[in-house]
């Protein structure tokens, strides 16, 4: 990608501004060695570019690409069969408590090679980046032994080298505590998860720390143990909080600075009021809510009272969220949680970037990477609005640095 004017399109630049999307009716695009070097009305394009490469998009509508950011789309194994226990009436608590779960993951995973979970994992990353999608967050947290935690962080990262894709990793270490742990978190962390943060920081695999604050995982203590030593690392942290309970997650995550506290269907005004102040980006998860058929919906009107931001992302994983299209995942938020199509896009791109510390794209914007993704619609609100049906006509994808 050298110096390149594209044209003849409608731009939603999702910059903050007077007008919804950012939109701008006959726009254009002005890219220099991958990166936005102009962009705004046609019919004032500078004259420095009317020298460049000319692209006609024929009308197309250009929104940034889109961002996945919370996943666990690394993984051995599938949980069919929990999917069938959920509808014959277990519920997600009872199916963990019983060793299925996460647990069924971590058997299947601790005894899957590398290449195969990577062979795994390719599809639905190929998934994710025909429906326009550029960056994919991606997590450990299903082998919670040294070992397999570290391998999964190294398949994610040959998956920023397998396909047009930027990845950014989480190790989630406090995702669970494995049943040779079963009944001593505090040891599990000691023994395990700490020393394996220590080598994934070593061997520079994780992007960021995460953790699942819930009573069927780890408590306040044993998660601000794991942050304390992330951020000690220089590792920004991040939180699954407030998914089936209360237990002050979102509180510990403001206080921590996180990146993100994701799911929190059950915070309060209190984590709310928390996670203004501390810039923390909501992420909220509708696949999730709609695969354990939730019925406590995360607080919207709240986080739009207190101005948190909300990102929107698939959770893809293979037992409480086996969704990998972010363009449903935006109609969910839409149809289930009641966001507009236009918080919906600003999640899955400007508000999801902010959710992993990204500040080069989610945005169309001069000095931006030139990821965008162009669509056959007429108007953004059609990307939240269709189900099932990818409107997708190219993906623009720039590895400038």
């Amino acid at each position: 990608m050298s110096r390149e004017l594209l044209f003849n399109l409608t731009l939603a630049t999702m910059e903050r501004g007077d007008r919804p999307y950012g939109l701008v009716d006959h726009g254009a695009i002005a890219l220099d060695a991958g990166r936005i070097a102009w962009r705004g009305p046609a019919d004032a394009i500078p004259d420095d570019f009317s020298a460049w490469r000319r692209r006609d998009l024929e009308g197309r509508l250009v929104t940034p690409a889109l961002i996945d950011c919370h996943t666990h789309l690394v993984y051995g194994g599938d949980r069919a069969r929990e999917f069938e226990m959920r509808l014959e009436g277990a519920s997600y608590e009872e199916i963990a408590r019983a060793g299925g779960g996460i647990f069924s993951t971590v058997e299947a995973t601790r005894r899957t090679d590398p290449d195969t979970l990577l062979a795994g994992a390719l599809p639905r990353v190929d998934a994710l980046i025909a429906e326009g999608v550029s960056t994919i967050e991606i997590k450990s947290g299903y082998g919670l032994d040294v070992e397999t935690e570290l391998a999964m962080l190294r398949v994610a990262r040959r998956i920023g080298v397998e396909r047009p894709v930027r990845v950014r990793t989480s190790f989630l270490g406090a995702h669970a505590v494995p049943p040779e742990y079963a009944g001593r978190p505090d040891a599990y962390i000691g023994d395990v998860c700490l020393p394996a943060l220590e080598a994934a920081h070593a061997e520079r695999l994780a992007d960021a720390v995460d953790g699942f604050c819930e009573g069927i995982a780890f408590t306040p203590a044993q998660i601000d143990r794991v942050f304390t030593r992330a951020r000690a690392l220089g590792l920004p942290v991040k939180l699954h909080a407030e998914q089936l309970s209360n237990l002050g997650g979102a509180v510990l995550a403001a206080r921590h600075g996180a990146l993100s506290a994701d799911h929190l269907e059950y915070v309060g005004e209190e984590g709310v009021r928390a996670l203004a102040r501390s810039g923390t980006v909501a992420v909220l998860l509708p696949g999730a809510f709609y695969t354990l058929r939730e019925s406590h919906y995360p607080p919207v009107e709240l986080f739009r009272r207190h101005a948190v931001p909300m990102a929107v992302s698939t959770d893809c994983n293979p037992g409480s969220s086996p969704l990998a299209s972010l363009l449903l995942a935006m109609n969910m938020a839409c149809t289930i949680l009641r966001l507009t199509p236009e918080e919906a896009l600003a999640g899955a791109t400007r508000e999801a970037a902010r959710a992993l510390g990204i500040d080069d794209a989610g945005r169309i914007a001069p000095g931006l990477r030139a990821d965008f993704a162009v669509w056959n619609a007429a108007h953004p609100a059609e990307l939240a609005y269709r189900i099932g049906f990818n409107p997708l006509a190219e993906r623009i994808f720039s590895r400038a640095p």
